[in-house]
């Protein structure tokens, strides 16, 4: 920064030529972004809202099964709590973001930290769970023999490695918290000049949260679909389709957006974008593109939990227990009025880790 010695005397009765022509092309033009602001207002509160609330309804139902039931029996059954966990406490910072694109932000720096660092321990926990079931199912039923070794100590292996999950997870949502702050009323993840740090971190996510899950998942369900086209039976389809869904859910949903992460991280490393159409248009394919990529909270409970014959079973148990309690019927069996059931039993094979619809 250039210093000024403001205690110099100045000529303020110099000559200067008013009619002298100036070449303004060398001086920077302020790039307006009202026009995504406008559709940042109305995009946002209605996509976020309708997210919220099916994330909401969906992962509730999850934990609750999981409780009511005390099925925590198996590895996966151990993921897919802390997985929904993981979808609610991100669901549970959307209204947030939300009013945040629609008024001034009102809650100070302290609160603008902590969205932004519970968005990025939701999803480094809920990508690294998503590939540890996907490890875990390669496991069961590619190398089912090797998996029976661990199966005594698999409750106790799976929530060791949760733990280690969150322990990491939180560990990288600490830069992000470090540089959140309140720019012009709005709460943004990076204050003013903060470029560096930004490609930074931007480049650690897009490798850790997307690109070895990847790579991890693609293996994994790639040996499980070689292992079931050798299979025979009538649920060998039916599980090549939920294979193909979980793919189809997880490349629709984040290659997208981090595609456009990794170039607008490769935008501001090159010091931004030149063109101020180019910077609006990124603008644009970021909400949406992220819009997409918020679908995962609300999506996982179908293609991971609710797709187990097993899971549905107990959830369709658990919604006849809470809806016939006040007219004095028991449910049937164990799980009625007045008491927690037990789940409807299972080995290994034939929970949520299960690829049977």
């Amino acid at each position: 920064m250039m210093d000024l010695d403001y205690n110099s005397s100045l000529d303020y009765n110099s000559s200067l030529d008013y009619n002298s022509s100036l070449d303004y092309s060398d001086y920077s033009q302020l790039c307006v972004k009202e026009s995504n602001r406008r559709f940042r207002r109305w995009f946002m509160p209605t996509f976020y809202s309708a997210i919220f609330l099916l994330a909401l309804a969906g992962n509730l139902l999850v934990i609750l099964t999981f409780v009511h039931f005390r099925r925590i029996r198996t590895m996966t059954d151990v993921y897919l709590l802390h997985l929904s966990f993981a979808d609610l406490l991100f669901a549970l910072s959307l209204p947030f973001w939300a009013a945040n694109a629609t008024a001034a932000w009102a809650l100070g720096a302290a609160a603008c930290k902590a969205v932004h660092a519970v968005y990025k321990l939701s999803l480094y926990s809920g990508m690294f769970l998503l590939t540890l079931i996907a490890v875990e199912r390669y496991f069961l039923i590619a190398r089912a023999v090797s998996a029976l070794r661990y199966r005594s100590r698999a409750v106790f292996l799976g929530k060791a490695s949760a733990a280690a999950v969150w322990a990491a997870a939180l560990i990288l949502s600490l830069p992000e918290m470090s540089y959140a702050a309140v720019n012009h009323d709005t709460c943004t993840p990076y204050s003013g000049g903060a470029d560096g740090p930004r490609v930074k971190i931007q480049a650690v996510q897009i490798a850790l949260a997307f690109g070895v899950p990847l790579l991890v998942m693609s293996a994994c369900y790639g040996g499980i679909v070689r292992t079931l086209r050798r299979a025979r039976g009538s649920e060998r389809s039916k599980a090549l389709k939920v294979v193909l869904a979980v793919a189809a859910v997880f490349l629709l949903g984040q290659l997208p957006y981090n595609l456009l992460l990794a170039v607008s991280t490769a935008v501001a490393a090159d010091g931004g974008a030149a063109d101020c159409g180019v910077d609006n248009a990124l603008l644009y394919a970021a909400d949406v593109t992220q819009g997409a990529a918020f679908l995962r909270c609300c999506l996982n409970p179908f293609v991971y939990a609710f797709v187990g014959v097993k899971f549905r079973r107990d959830l369709r148990r658990l919604l006849r227990d809470s809806g016939c309690r006040g007219h004095g019927r028991s449910g049937g069996g164990r799980g009625g009025r007045g008491g927690r059931g037990r789940g409807s039993g299972a080995t290994d094979t034939e929970t949520t880790t299960s690829f049977s619809p």
